[in-house]
């Protein structure tokens, strides 16, 4: 995981003073980093009854969308609002510094539907929940989370209760 970490930079004072924004773009810029970040993402769901993946907007399409590729599997994004061309459910939630809505197409997931969600971040867990909510509400189910980076301080596991988390590295 050190090589993870050593491609993950910290930038102080953004987006607001105070927060400590990790970085993940150089990580995504080196092809055998990104590779390893994926596979090591989706090594627990190996075997296991996921029949979709799903990731949050922006960078949860990064690695879904690969974690997807890799399992032989369809990737729904769920998106922010105004950018999906059908009908859309939509869920609110608030952020550690605002708020927000993301979307999904109402026939996005069936309801015989396994559903890995897959982001970068996992920091307040406001994202993760309201990603959990909008599966749950289009009748799929949500078999777990799966995160690059895990801010343990901001304790938003804690917000994902009984749902299934697995991050790859923590601060």
């Amino acid at each position: 995981m050190n090589r993870l970490r050593d491609k993950i930079r910290d930038i102080p004072d953004f987006p607001k003073p105070g927060i400590i924004f990790k970085d993940i773009t150089p990580l995504v810029k080196d092809p055998a980093t990104l590779r390893l970040a994926v596979h090591q993402l989706l090594q627990p769901f190996l075997g296991r009854n996921i029949t979709v993946v799903a990731g949050m907007e922006a960078r949860g399409f990064i690695f879904g969308s690969l974690v997807a590729w890799e399992l032989g599997l369809p990737f729904v994004p769920l998106r922010k609002p105004g950018k999906l061309p059908y009908d859309v459910q939509s869920v609110s939630y608030d952020l550690e510094y605002g708020s927000a809505t993301l979307e999904a197409h109402i026939d996005a997931f069936d309801a015989n539907d396994h559903v890995l969600l897959i982001d970068d971040l996992l920091a307040t867990g406001g994202t993760a929940k309201a990603s959990c909510e909008l599966v749950e509400q289009l009748g799929a189910k949500v078999e777990a989370c799966a995160f690059v980076v895990e801010l343990d301080f901001l304790e938003g596991r804690e917000k994902l209760g009984n749902y299934e988390v697995h991050s790859l590295l923590h601060y």
